[in-house]
């Protein structure tokens, strides 16, 4: 089964080799038809610190890092606004 990869902000930076992104998803209700958004955030494995809040990233599951910890930084979208 292929790994899958969502697309972020980071939220929080606080944690050592570690960073909060925000994953926004949109959809459809059901029966109303109105476009609701939902977020989730994850805990994702930063090695080099290099995240700041606001930045654009895309992560990838992998194995567990920590107790928290099951997505890792795939690369960095752009600089933030």
């Amino acid at each position: 089964m292929p790994k899958r990869i969502l697309q972020g902000t980071v939220v929080s930076d606080k944690g050592d080799k570690t960073v909060v992104v925000r994953v926004e998803r949109r959809f459809k209700h059901p029966l109303y038809k109105k476009t609701v958004r939902r977020s989730k955030k994850y805990h994702a494995h930063d090695e080099a610190n290099a995240l700041k809040v606001g930045d654009a990233v895309r992560i990838i599951e992998c194995p567990p890092i920590s107790k928290t910890k099951r997505w890792r930084v795939l690369q960095e979208e752009g600089a933030r606004e």
